[in-house]
């Protein structure tokens, strides 16, 4: 049974599982941050797609979704996150992605994804609008 939620209202963290994916959610510095674990795919991209539109129409164009703990990724999944990008932006806004060297970096970097998205190696340097993730 799928069903996403966002902050509670005492602001603190909020997490939903379906049975592939689990999406926690909590705010750093402002950004809104989602993180995924498992799969991002045909099956739970719709659950993310919800959480990242719900994220929006309460307001919150400033997102951070956090890849690290996703295995696999597919055009279902991408279809989300890009979504959730021109949504973003249609508001003065941005998601930037998490993502560590790996199997989903790669599939960033050949869909040619790091130029649409802000990718970061780590999460706190996504929080900061650090150091982000060559596009070599």
């Amino acid at each position: 049974m799928a069903g996403v939620q966002g902050m509670n209202v005492n602001g603190q963290a909020s997490e939903h599982h379906h049975e592939d994916i689990s999406i926690r959610v909590h705010v750093a510095d402002g950004l809104h941050v989602f993180e995924l674990a498992g799969s991002l795919d045909i099956a739970t991209s719709p659950s993310v797609r919800a959480a990242l539109t719900d994220a929006s129409e309460r307001g919150d164009h400033r997102l951070i979704v956090d890849l690290t703990k996703v295995e696999f990724l597919d055009s279902t999944g991408l279809g989300a996150l890009i979504g959730g990008q021109r949504r973003a932006k249609e508001f003065g806004g941005e998601v930037r992605l998490v993502a560590k060297e790996g199997q989903i970096l790669r599939l960033l970097r050949i869909t040619g994804l790091l130029k649409v998205f802000a990718v970061y190696p780590r999460l706190d340097d996504a929080v900061s609008d650090g150091e982000r993730v060559g596009d070599l």
